[in-house]
């Protein structure tokens, strides 16, 4: 049996096939697959068969010594050799003892005032704009709010529909009434786009692969279609098929970038800070941490705890009595 310089290609293959069964996000199977190429060059392309907890056991330490990564980072790491393990290799990791934990770093995330996430919007053209005003007014992550559909937008009951957030998670939360024209708007851009794909015989927009298996129309039914389409179809080599994805996130980054700068804002200032603004803020309202848990799609209100750090304490003499409410 061949130690090293092993052919990995099967087993990028079941992680593919696994990841897809499991109804993970493109991002996961991204992630995991970068820490399982990274695992394979660390061990010099041993042959799968042969790898022990140890491996696993070095590799992390390593990362922790000698690369000096954060813990998130190990803790990511961790998560995707677990999986490989577990699901492709079909070995338990069993007890990691004596491994070098990456230290802690307390972390606050970056906030924006209100006033500051006003000057941002107003530098950004059309779709940014709104892009930008639903991740700090309903709190979303780029990826959930890139992946909206016409179908998550409720507008006589004012409610957003987040499907397959974070850990698979759906949730709701409020639409904005302050933007409801500008959605609105929008939305009918989104269809007269429509209209035009179907007057030109398209097949529709992506799919999951079990959706489009069950609902053959799904693609090309409007609930189904991007909020925030790409501008240009994209051609599916296998079938010649001609699919419209959405916006892409790197778009959306490099034009925020672009604001912050504009509005010349000292601050490392992301797609993200706009979520961390929105939890921020809420919590200065006086917002119970539970809700903000649940606006937020967080599964440990300890994730949601670290937004406590980001506003001004009060001290018992600027604290009021319940009575004087």
């Amino acid at each position: 049996m061949q130690l090293t310089n092993a052919d990995w290609r099967p087993v990028f293959d079941a992680l593919n096939a696994e990841i897809k069964l499991r109804h993970y996000s493109p991002r996961t199977f991204q992630t995991y697959r970068g820490w399982v190429r990274q695992f394979q060059g660390f061990t010099r392309s041993k042959d799968p068969g042969l790898l022990t907890a140890s491996d696993a056991r070095d590799f992390l330490t390593f990362l922790a010594v000698h690369r000096k990564v954060a813990a998130s980072t190990q803790n990511q790491a961790f998560n995707a050799l677990l999986f490989f393990y577990r699901h492709i290799l079909k070995n338990e990791f069993g007890e990691l003892k004596d491994v070098a934990r990456a230290k802690r770093r307390h972390y606050i995330p970056v906030v924006l005032s209100r006033e500051e996430v006003d000057r941002i919007i107003e530098r950004l053209r059309g779709p940014y704009d709104l892009v930008a005003s639903l991740l700090y007014g309903c709190g979303l992550r780029l990826s959930e709010c890139l992946n909206l559909r016409v179908g998550c937008f409720h507008f006589d009951t004012g409610i957003l529909t987040v499907h397959n957030g974070k850990g698979q998670k759906d949730r709701t939360v409020p639409l904005p009434e302050k933007i409801m024209p500008e959605l609105k708007a929008h939305l009918e851009s989104v269809m007269d786009l429509h209209q035009e794909d179907l007057g030109a015989g398209y097949s529709g927009v992506f799919l999951p692969d079990a959706l489009s298996a069950k609902y053959k129309n799904a693609a090309r039914e409007v609930l189904w279609q991007w909020f925030f389409p790409a501008k240009t179809l994209t051609l599916v080599p296998e079938s010649k098929e001609l699919r419209r994805y959405h916006l892409h996130e790197s778009h959306v980054q490099k034009a925020i970038r672009g604001a912050v700068k504009r509005a010349k804002i000292p601050k490392r200032a992301t797609s993200h800070t706009f979520r961390h603004s929105f939890a921020s803020h809420l919590l200065q309202a006086n917002y119970d941490i539970r809700t903000i848990q649940q606006l937020m799609g967080h599964s440990d209100v300890r994730t949601t705890m670290i937004y406590t750090h980001t506003i001004k304490s009060q001290t018992k003499k600027e604290a009021k009595s319940p009575l004087d409410f």
